[in-house]
């Protein structure tokens, strides 16, 4: 049993894990470790990454989560891939996440869960790691959730002088986002996008 490589497995935890993240409760769940035990494994991972120059990321904690992160000092090269003109970069998720919300902004995470009905976390993560979309401020009413809309970034990213610039929709999307006409939207934003390239 002490010949297993915790950290090795815990790298390649954190790496499938993405911009979700792993909280402590999941790392002892998956390796079957006692919290302990995987504050130490974690912290002793997190030096190896800080103290080795030649590597470009490290571990971060936030809210309660752990992920991998690309050290600052590459950002330059991290920015020229953001700001390359292609979207082949964007998963499906995170596309048709960002088109919801260039549309709808200002929307709060779960109306976007609603359109798209599945989670919405990691795409959103994506793109707001991306500099694409950002928190514009709080919602009313219970749990005031965050209100998520695009960035300069954004409209840079896809050559538009201002949100106004995005190619209008039929009237029954803006209505209502039933599946196939959501599907449809999608796919028009794609082709819209990818005009532009």
């Amino acid at each position: 049993m002490s010949n297993i490589n915790w950290k090795g497995i815990l790298e390649s935890l954190l790496f499938a894990a993405g911009d979700e993240g792993l909280s402590l409760k999941q790392v002892c769940s998956v390796l079957e470790i006692e919290e302990q035990k995987a504050k130490d494994v974690l912290e002793d991972l997190k030096n190896d990454y800080e103290n080795d120059s030649n590597r470009g990321i490290y571990i971060i904690e936030i809210a309660g989560t752990f992920q991998l992160v690309t050290k600052k000092r590459n950002a330059d090269y991290l920015k020229k891939l953001v700001e390359s003109p292609h979207v082949s970069f964007l998963s499906q998720a995170a596309l048709e996440t960002l088109a919801i919300i260039a549309y709808k902004q200002p929307i709060t995470r779960m109306e976007i869960e609603q359109i798209r009905g599945v989670k919405t976390e990691r795409p959103i993560q994506t793109l707001t790691s991306k500099g694409l979309v950002k928190e514009v401020g709080r919602a009313e009413g219970t749990g005031r959730a965050f209100l998520f809309g695009t960035t300069k970034e954004f409209l840079d990213y896809f050559g538009l002088k201002s949100i106004e610039e995005l190619p209008p929709l039929p009237e029954n999307i803006e209505d209502e986002f039933a599946q196939d006409e959501a599907d449809l939207f999608f796919e028009k934003f794609q082709e819209t996008m990818g005009t532009n390239e």
